[in-house]
């Protein structure tokens, strides 16, 4: 079965892990190669299509990109997923 996704103008807009990549001022392949990681998987991230998860070594590389615009990971909402939309559970 393929998962279709949701229209960004019905679930909300932006998800906070694209605000803070375009707050970096970073494509995805660009944060993702930054992070150790693709932009194929910053896209599903983003999309909502794939829960974030990070290895230590790509929160320790995300905390030094945060620190080069004075941020700090508590700066980061808890959620990186698409605004409005909850996980749906695997069937």
């Amino acid at each position: 079965m393929v998962k279709k996704r949701v229209n960004r103008e019905q679930d909300g807009g932006d998800s906070p892990l694209k605000a803070l990549r375009s707050e970096l001022d970073m494509s995805q392949e660009e944060f993702g190669r930054s992070i150790g990681t693709t932009a194929r998987t910053i896209s599903r991230w983003e999309a909502g299509d794939t829960v974030p998860t990070f290895t230590v070594a790509q929160m320790k590389a995300l905390d030094r990109l945060l620190k080069s615009k004075g941020r700090t990971i508590q700066d980061l909402p808890d959620d990186f997923g698409p605004r409005g939309r909850l996980p749906q559970p695997e069937s």
